[in-house]
């Protein structure tokens, strides 16, 4: 039998981010799997955004159990993803950066005030720099 929303002005055929609290909580309550799949991807779209934060927000007071767990997991790991794409991206910003400024690693790193080191470490994307760095570095690299 397909879920059906009860006391809601939606169905589970309408786009997610328009579904109030009550039908998100229907669908991990008593949804299965492919009840689950457009809240799920919802949730990868965006993973701070409404229907991300009304599931956490249920789950925080929701008994515990494998169906929490795997929502709880699911939003982490779709932040997850897009802070490492973006990490990922600034990465690749200061590598445009250095390789515009025709200089060295060493010899961009001192113009921006940093170590040659730590900037080794921004281009590999294992840390972000500031964002008042950023913008030196990209100030810098034009």
């Amino acid at each position: 039998m397909a879920l059906q929303f009860r006391n809601v002005d939606v169905s589970p055929g309408d786009e997610v981010s328009t579904w109030p609290y009550e039908a998100l909580v229907t669908v991990i309550d008593r949804g299965l799997v492919p009840d689950w799949q457009p809240v799920l991807a919802e949730i990868r779209r965006s993973p701070w955004g409404p229907v991300a934060r009304r599931v956490e927000r249920y789950l925080s007071y929701r008994d515990p159990d494998g169906v929490g767990t795997f929502f709880a997991l699911a939003i982490d790991r779709a932040r997850a993803d897009v802070d490492s794409a973006a990490r990922a991206e600034v990465a690749a910003r200061v590598r445009a950066a250095v390789e515009r400024s025709g200089l060295t690693n060493a010899q961009f790193a001192a113009l921006i005030g940093t170590s040659a080191s730590r900037l080794s470490t921004y281009l590999s994307g294992k840390v972000t720099p500031s964002a008042s760095m950023l913008v030196r570095i990209e100030t810098t690299g034009t």
